[in-house]
């Protein structure tokens, strides 16, 4: 009882259901053959009780059983299941033709009722069932509990699935459309009238009493979307949008899911569409080992790894938490995939030796790293430690272990270093480099730009300035920066590991720079707030180390195309291997001793294109600030 109980809310019980088709077939078969005769003014010869009709709504329901007419619920019925009705009859009377041709050659059986009877009977069984569905979707509209009254812009595809989403969920209540498109106007969609144009919003919103605005279209470039939002804003109602095509495929939403508009939507540049086939080929079930798996981008790579057929993720994180929280998300999401977690210091060579010998990976992605800019300009020691001699470890060891892919996780800002973070980064491209062989571990280098959101990013800190009421922070009114999302970033470094060329430097044509500015401003409307009315931005000076523009190519390093269309080779610059390896012996040394004077000399001298940049404004008297020796080499 409690199972037929269930059904009722979204729809009949089974045996209702199968009784009211076999009566259905019942009045399509006697009702036709009363038709015929009775056109011809003469009794029908066909007995509604007889053997000839039992025959027929044997074979019918035989056919409705095996085609699948009762896996369907009447409460979602929809197009798709018309069309199997359809087929089910169709197959029905070939059946019904067969069964009383054998039993009595089809004698009084009209051509007339042949023809029509399927088509009949699929309006007879598909009427009840969307009649059905209309009047659940009317109670839920109109049930007691209080629906938000939602305007939808967007009268395409997304436009109508989205309304019948919101009737499903019973918590909203569709208003309208609104759609620039000339054809539609008047027109209407799932019984929903389309309004007018986009630019209308701010008198169509109050005539409708909306209460919430919903952006149905998911394929909206850039420019379109701030276009769209900026409209929305001026009526001063919350408003969503429907999630895009490769969120659904990536996991990151749900169909039907309502998500806010996020600071990647109004950005000026395309995300890059990767070559699925061609990362599936390479990861599909092999053994990957990614340092830094609990950060940023670590995490991400672990997650798009598990996602895209790797057998086996080893977590190699020095923080515990993180660790403890990555591991436990991919065994949660993605108990196929075998993970070994190994906490530590990947620059600690026991570490790492045990990490390759637990998981026998046949991929290392290198992706721990320091990364603040302006941190890292009184932290030398451990920003050699880590970015530059803790590679070294890890591109070492995977060496000896025999890995097959090592992949340097790298940064715009090494390719004409200003600061601390950019010099060691390069200094990190520098050791693999001196460190290839080739017929050995084959070693690739990702740079990349900003990436939204991740954590100590400028997104984060806006945000956290926007809740707590301003004002946001901006270094400079004119500096811009190159920004690309997580997941980009991460199937960046898949797509250019998967390509398959020796020691190679790959970087990702980005587009145009972001004006950060322009970022502050447009997460501020975001939030539903007016910039310098609500929220007052003040700019406070390039801290130190920064710039106001990033370069993504060197002069030097000669760029050519490659597979895909965004993801340029770089032709890495000559360096002499033996200088290389002294400068990390001395720079070990130094680092085991504290020595910054020596340090700033050492990476000074390894790395000849490093020009630091004085930012002396925005310095803290409580750091410890290196001076860097005076330039002598020129620059190359």
């Amino acid at each position: 009882m409690t199972g037929w109980k269930d059904r009722i809310g979204i729809g009949l019980p089974r045996a209702a259901v199968v009784v009211h088709d076999l009566c259905m077939v019942w009045l399509a078969w006697t009702g036709l053959h009363l038709f015929r005769y009775a056109m011809r003014s003469e009794p029908s010869p066909l007995s509604p009780w007889s053997a000839e009709v039992a025959l027929v709504l044997l074979a019918q329901g035989l056919v409705f059983w095996r085609v699948g007419l009762y896996r369907g619920i009447w409460r979602f019925a929809s197009v798709p299941d018309l069309v199997n009705i359809l087929k089910a009859c169709v197959f029905g009377l070939l059946a019904i033709v067969i069964g009383l041709f054998l039993y009595n050659r089809l004698e009084q059986v009209p051509r007339t009722v042949l023809l029509l009877y399927p088509v009949l009977l699929t309006a007879l069984l598909g009427m009840p069932r969307l009649l059905y569905r209309a009047w659940k979707d009317h109670q839920l509209s109109y049930s007691d509990q209080a629906v938000l009254r939602v305007l939808i812009l967007g009268a395409g595809q997304a436009g109508e699935a989205l309304v019948r989403d919101l009737h499903r969920a019973g918590a909203y209540q569709p208003v309208g459309f609104l759609d620039d498109a000339t054809k539609l106007r008047g027109s209407h969609l799932q019984g929903i009238p389309v309004l007018g144009r986009i630019e209308d919003i701010e008198r169509i919103a109050p005539e409708t009493a909306a209460q919430l605005l919903v952006i149905a279209m998911p394929s909206l470039d850039a420019a379109s979307m701030r276009r769209i939002v900026a409209a929305c804003e001026r009526t001063g109602l919350p408003f969503r949008r429907v999630p895009r095509l490769d969120d659904l495929l990536e996991g990151r939403s749900l169909p039907g899911e309502l998500r806010e508009v996020a600071i990647e939507d109004l950005l000026g540049r395309q995300p890059v569409t990767p070559d699925w086939k061609a990362i599936h080929g390479w990861l599909g079930g092999r053994s990957i080992l990614v340092t830094g798996a609990g950060g940023s981008i670590g995490s991400e790579l672990c997650r798009q790894c598990a996602r895209h057929g790797a057998r086996q993720i080893t977590l190699v994180e020095i923080d515990e938490l993180a660790l403890s929280t990555m591991e436990s998300e991919l065994r949660r999401d993605f108990p196929q995939v075998r993970c070994v977690p190994v906490l530590g210091d990947c620059g600690d060579p026991a570490v790492m030796r045990h990490a390759l010998e637990c998981s026998s990976p046949e991929a290392v992605f290198h992706a721990a790293a320091y990364k603040q800019v302006p941190l890292l300009q009184t932290q030398l020691r451990e920003a050699v430690r880590n970015n530059v001699l803790a590679t070294e470890v890890v591109a070492r060891e995977s060496q000896r272990a025999g890995v097959g892919s090592f992949v340097l996780i790298s940064t715009d800002k090494a390719v004409d270093p200003v600061n601390v973070l950019g010099a060691t980064k390069r200094l990190a491209e520098m050791v693999c480099q001196a460190l290839a062989e080739p017929h050995a571990t084959r070693s690739v280098t990702v740079r990349f730009g900003n990436v939204l959101d991740s954590a100590g990013s400028v997104v984060p800190l806006f945000r956290e300035q926007i809740r707590n009421g301003g004002p946001v922070t901006v270094t400079d009114a004119e500096v811009t920066r190159y920004f690309m999302t997580i997941p980009e970033a991460c199937q960046l470094i898949l797509q250019a590991a998967a390509m398959g060329s020796q020691h190679a430097v790959y970087t990702l044509d980005m587009g145009e720079p972001v004006a950060i500015k322009l970022l502050a401003e447009q997460m501020i409307r975001l939030a539903g707030k007016q910039p310098e009315r609500d929220i007052a931005i003040v700019y406070t000076g390039l801290r130190p180390g920064e710039k106001l523009h990033e370069n993504l190519f060197h002069a030097d390093e000669r760029y050519r195309p490659t597979m895909h269309t965004k993801i340029l080779q770089a032709e890495a610059r000559s360096i002499a291997a033996e200088r290389v390896a002294s400068a990390s012996l001395r720079m070990r040394d130094a680092v085991a001793r504290y020595d910054l004077e020596e340090l700033a000399s050492l990476l000074r001298e390894a790395v000849p294109e490093f020009a630091p940049v004085d930012n002396a404004a925005a310095e803290q008297d409580s750091a410890t600030v290196v001076a860097f020796p005076a330039r002598n080499a020129r620059k190359t």
